[in-house]
């Protein structure tokens, strides 16, 4: 049936349509092969992925949706669709999907690494371990699972068995780029012990994709950093963040106009809680890399706090009530619709689909960093919230992101003043919702707290409603995943760094210093 479908002639028009960005007339002929094939699930996620890309949230969810419940086995249309499910935090029609493959052991291993990955970014670290775990079962030595999976036990913090895996990815594939890229996290170079030869070699392998390059040219800027070669270091991390930033559509007047349009939305009305008893969540937010895990990981030691890590759903709720697939957090489209946008429905949606994740605990955090963005619908939508704001001196901050390789998610960070612009637009709005909603938001200053934790700590619970537990303090006891780039570092205790890690090069930090010094 799958071939059938991909040959019938309307397919491939409508694939043809897709491929001009001609996205009306490719939805009409997937429509109309739906509509002769309507338990064709590849029909249905094919459409789903259209809406999408046509900006359009609600019916792409539908779509997806639909594809699930019709509980396809197909290896190729699941491999699709599961990642389709947790772009909209469908969690239960993921494990629905998992459980309709029938036994775990006939699962084909593409299958199950897909779905580990859809896990893995819900930060369900446990469940993707499973399937991995399986993986590997069927074939020892396969590279991918062993990637894989060795990325998953960094995130729960089981490094050692981490770095076997990768170790044995690297001695079968020491093509795979990220297998470098994650020894690099895993182990400390030293003189006697580090990879800056291999790092080089696999460099200079003929026709890596762009990525791949960003990947190693990172490795071996911390590899380097570790061994005090700061000369080399920086021109590592020259070539990681040249090469990323190459393949990155950027603009920082798209992120001037946004905070623009921020600050200029009224504040309206906030929704009336309909549920007194509601769990309580608490927003972590910030820059990125200004210590927002570690703050997330001091509440998650709180008998009645559950740490559930990074996550999109605030923004799947505003998607929803806007119609709207915006890339990334929020756009200038979603702010416009917003003025009629129903914010208790956005509420309860998000508090309804974040129950799956909870036990007993009355509090969760949520700590997207850049759900800063959000705050003004945070406000309006979630009353009791509360909301933590993590402060770290500008340059550590932003020298942080830039040796970061991120996904996509941050585009701003890999050009010097490209990033100190976005440092400037994020202070301004912070200022903003400051004004625009006194006492919702608690700044916690991150060199005060990696010098006393207890104190900080102390009047954290305070504002967030809770009583202060020593246990809070105890970070090496933490068992839950942290699938962060602060994944390894976290683990360790709150420890105030005596010298800034941007010290060495400060001559090349030029343009990053003189730009923060204008805000």
């Amino acid at each position: 049936m799958t071939q059938d479908v991909q040959a019938d002639p309307a397919w491939r028009q409508a694939e043809w349509h897709a491929s001009r960005q001609e996205w009306p007339q490719a939805i009409a002929l997937f429509e109309q092969l739906h509509a002769r094939r309507p338990k064709d699930a590849r029909v249905l996620v094919q459409l789903s992925y259209v809406q999408s890309l046509a900006g359009g949230y609600r019916a792409a969810r539908e779509y997806a949706l639909r594809a699930a419940a019709l509980a396809p086995r197909d290896p190729g249309v699941v491999r699709e669709l599961a990642p389709r499910l947790r772009t909209f935090n469908a969690a239960r029609e993921l494990d629905a999907l998992v459980r309709a493959q029938g036994a775990v052991s006939q699962i084909p291993i593409p299958v199950l690494l897909s779905c580990a990955a859809q896990y893995s970014y819900l930060n369900e670290q446990d469940r993707a371990l499973a399937l991995l775990d399986e993986a590997r079962r069927a074939d020892p030595m396969f590279p991918p699972t062993l990637l894989a999976r060795s990325h998953v036990l960094m995130y729960l913090g089981r490094f050692d068995e981490a770095e076997k895996d990768a170790r044995a990815a690297v001695k079968r594939a020491p093509e795979i780029a990220q297998g470098w890229w994650l020894l690099s996290r895993l182990c400390k170079q030293t003189p006697a012990s580090n990879i800056v030869t291999e790092l080089r070699t696999q460099l200079q392998r003929p026709g890596r994709r762009p990525q791949e390059v960003a990947q190693l040219a990172e490795a071996l800027h911390k590899a380097l950093d570790e061994l005090g070669d700061y000369a080399g270091a920086w021109s590592a991390l020259e070539l990681m963040c040249r090469t990323k930033r190459a393949t990155l559509d950027y603009r920082a007047d798209d992120t001037r106009a946004l905070v623009d349009d921020l600050v200029a939305m009224p504040a309206g009305d906030v929704a009336t809680m309909s549920d007194p008893g509601a769990r309580t969540p608490i927003f972590i937010v910030g820059m990125h890399r200004s210590g927002t895990t570690l703050l997330e990981q001091l509440l998650d030691g709180h008998p009645d706090v559950r740490g559930v890590g990074e996550l999109y759903d605030f923004t799947s709720q505003m998607r929803l009530a806007t119609d709207h697939h915006c890339r990334g957090v929020i756009d200038r489209t979603i702010v416009e619709r917003a003025r009629d946008a129903d914010f208790a429905s956005v509420g309860a949606g998000y508090l309804r689909d974040m129950e799956w994740r909870l036990a007993g605990e009355r509090h969760f955090t949520d700590k997207l960093p850049s759900n800063f963005l959000n705050l003004g619908f945070i406000c309006r939508a979630l009353p009791h919230a509360k909301i933590l704001h993590m402060v770290r001196d500008p340059l550590e901050t932003c020298f942080s992101n830039l040796r970061e390789l991120f996904s996509d998610a941050n585009p701003y960070s890999y050009d010097q003043r490209e990033l100190a612009d976005f440092h400037q637009q994020y202070k301004r709005l912070m200022a903003h919702w400051h004004a625009a909603w006194p006492g919702r938001i608690f700044d916690v200053d991150y060199a005060a707290l990696t010098r006393d934790p207890d104190t900080v700590m102390r009047e954290v619970a305070t504002f967030c409603g809770l009583d202060f537990d020593p246990a809070m303090l105890a970070m090496q006891e933490r068992k839950r995943g942290v699938a962060t780039a602060s994944a390894v570092q976290v683990r360790n205790k709150v420890v105030a760094r005596e010298t800034p890690k941007w010290a060495p090069y400060e001559a090349q930090l030029q343009p990053l210093i003189e730009a923060l010094r204008k805000e």
